[in-house]
């Protein structure tokens, strides 16, 4: 059969078929089904990062049950270390100015102990172990991570340090008129030496040597703040009024005075607040480039 009568055959069989080439139909996009697929391959928008405060709580939270477990022995260590140096002091020191600057820089030595040693030692640890992953995977603020941990760790501060003002000012014969400045002087010197401590356990290249920096650290502040400055020499002295846990014992020191300078007492505070906001923002800072790594 010829080509020409088999056109006939199908022509009459199919009358009617479509003759629009098949170039013509509608795209295939036009379809509820491509349709659906084309939005499924579009990506999804992200969940709105966690706010500060909320982030700042939980962590803060998080790391309070953690670290509860070694409560009652941190305190006794820290509180027993600056007790017994006020008792080695009490043969040396009899009153007067060198008698509150002793008991003011063993309370606040159990801030450094703390805030400063034990702080370095943390991020050290959790950034030699890969913890540093853990956090950096959440959607949180990089500061509500230090500033939650070294809240938590500072919390533990404030019953060893008036355990040791109490005692000190009962040793020595020192008021306690002037102990609520402790409500000042502890959260103030602690979030200062916490930023110092969490700056030197993730900036250290080893665990090893976060150790021995907060060890350091804490080394400075007993030897600065304890000391009466009087029986300093000078070069010692200008090495003294760097170390952020200094001022926290000023301001501690002068409200044991008939007549405090509370103008002086301010400014010392201030310039704890200044030296915590500094060292938090570099630990802040030294965080986001830990955690990159």
């Amino acid at each position: 059969m010829s080509d020409r009568s088999t056109g006939g055959v199908r022509a009459a069989l199919a009358p009617d078929a479509p003759t629009t080439p098949a170039t013509e139909a509608a795209p295939a996009a036009d379809t509820p089904g491509c349709a659906q697929a084309a939005q499924a391959a579009q990506p999804a928008p992200l969940a709105p990062g966690a706010r500060f405060f909320p982030s700042l709580a939980a962590v803060y939270r998080a790391q309070l049950s953690r670290a509860r477990v070694a409560r009652i022995p941190l305190l006794f260590v820290a509180t027993f270390q600056s007790v017994g140096i006020m008792i080695l002091m009490r043969g040396v020191v009899d009153g007067g100015s060198e008698a509150r600057a002793v008991v003011a820089g063993s309370s606040v030595l159990v801030v450094a102990f703390v805030a400063l040693n034990l702080l370095a030692q943390y991020f050290g640890q959790l950034r030699a172990g890969g913890g540093l992953d853990h956090y950096a995977t959440l959607p949180v603020p990089p500061a509500s991570v230090v500033l939650g941990a070294a809240a938590a760790y500072a919390s533990f501060t404030l019953p060893g340090t008036l355990v040791t003002a109490v005692f000190g000012c009962l040793l020595f014969g020192l008021p306690m008129s002037g102990l609520w400045i402790l409500a000042a002087v502890v959260p103030l010197a602690g979030a200062a030496l916490a930023g110092l401590g969490a700056a030197l356990g993730l900036l250290a290249p080893r665990q090893e040597l976060a150790t021995l920096a907060g060890q350091l650290g804490m080394s400075a502040a007993l030897l600065l703040g304890v000391l009466p400055p009087e029986r300093m020499p000078a070069v010692i002295v200008w090495a003294r009024d760097l170390l952020p846990s200094t001022y926290g014992v000023e301001a501690f020191a002068r409200t044991f005075e008939a007549s405090p300078d509370w103008a002086a007492v301010v400014f010392d505070l201030g310039v704890c607040a200044a030296v915590g906001v500094l060292s938090l923002t570099v630990a802040t800072w030294a965080y986001r480039r830990a955690a990159v790594r």
